[in-house]
């Protein structure tokens, strides 16, 4: 049966890179028909508003999302539209890969292959009750932890520990300072674990966490944090393989699921055709995994690795002189093989 997808191109540099892991997309005769729909600026432009309702009922009617880069305008209005989407939908794991990759400006060019859960709807990130005094001298926001957040985004990631064949989780906390809002996480974290003896369980304070990423990335395996947290660690993740450019994310509610590139719309190339679509397209290997075409989703890994190793057409961040649709190209060719 024929899988329709909402597709969302974005801003900026977002339509170059969604044209080029389309491209890819369709090399793989993955099966999938597109609606697309706007979002962001391009949005705000053609219908006055940043989500339209027939986006949101798209994304409702599909179950399924791969998008673009969006730019959110300075002032009123949300304050962040990936935030805005999080909350319609309740996705409430945001799950996001870090390995390395040849042939790519790294520290480290092997050894890390790791994948972070970050719980995606409340804490500090979700931005509530944020107050400025009159005087604006002081400012408050509150941090919401639940049980029920806090359970159900560490048992996501001991299932996927478990079906990806992984063999460990981090609970990344700050429970020795935070001691209700960590500490509840922690708490419940513990409780989940202890149902999952096949998989070992530890606990790293935030900034222990930080430093061992930085030192010895290679004994992390699946890391489970809260939300603010889990912003921070998974860009430090992002920047031990090569940087955004090759950091994808998932996501993943109970009735939906959104697929992007983790980076901006980098306005400042648009336009140029020479933006990396690896972020994206790895994007659409989880999304061909959540789908369950397991071995799409493995040949397209396969491709862009080849690629990358074989240096062929590579953009000018990863060091070459090729564009994005050449890129693209090569990657297809050999995804399509």
């Amino acid at each position: 049966m024929t899988q329709t997808i909402t597709v969302i191109r974005g801003d900026g540099i977002g339509p170059e890179i969604m044209d080029a892991a389309l491209h890819v997309l369709d090399a793989l005769d993955a099966g999938l028909q597109y609606e697309f729909a706007d979002a962001g600026m391009v949005a705000l432009e053609k219908h006055g508003e940043l989500l339209p309702a027939a986006t949101l009922e798209s994304i409702r009617r599909n179950k399924v999302a791969l998008k673009s880069p969006l730019t959110t305008p300075v002032g009123g209005g949300f304050s962040s539209i990936n935030v805005e989407l999080r909350k319609r939908f309740d996705l409430y794991a945001n799950v996001r890969p870090a390995k390395s990759h040849p042939n790519t400006k790294s520290r480290f060019p092997s050894g890390v292959d790791l994948i972070t859960v970050r719980e995606n709807t409340e804490g500090a990130y979700s931005a509530e009750g944020q107050e400025l005094s009159a005087d604006g001298d002081t400012a408050t926001s509150i941090t919401k932890t639940t049980r029920r957040g806090s359970e159900r985004i560490v048992r996501y990631a001991f299932d996927l520990a478990r079906r990806t064949g992984r063999k460990k989780v981090t609970i990344v906390h700050k429970a020795n300072i935070l001691k209700s809002t960590s500490g509840l996480f922690l708490r419940v974290a513990r409780e989940v674990a202890a149902q999952y003896p096949d998989i070992e369980a530890n606990e790293l304070i935030v900034d222990n966490c930080a430093m061992q990423l930085v030192m010895r990335p290679e004994q992390f395996d699946v890391i489970v944090t809260t939300n603010l947290f889990g912003d921070i660690i998974s860009d430090l993740c992002a920047g031990l393989v090569g940087g955004l450019g090759l950091a994808p994310g998932a996501n993943i509610g109970t009735d939906a699921a959104i697929f992007e590139a983790v980076h901006g719309s980098a306005p400042d190339i648009a336009g140029k055709g020479v933006a990396n679509p690896c972020a994206l397209l790895l994007g659409v290997g989880q999304m061909l995994d959540h789908l369950g075409m397991h071995d799409k989703a493995a040949r397209l890994r396969e491709a862009i690795e080849a690629t990358l190793e074989a240096g062929d057409s590579l953009t000018p961040d990863l060091g070459g002189t090729g564009n994005t649709m050449a890129f693209a190209k090569a990657i297809a060719k050999r995804a399509a093989a």
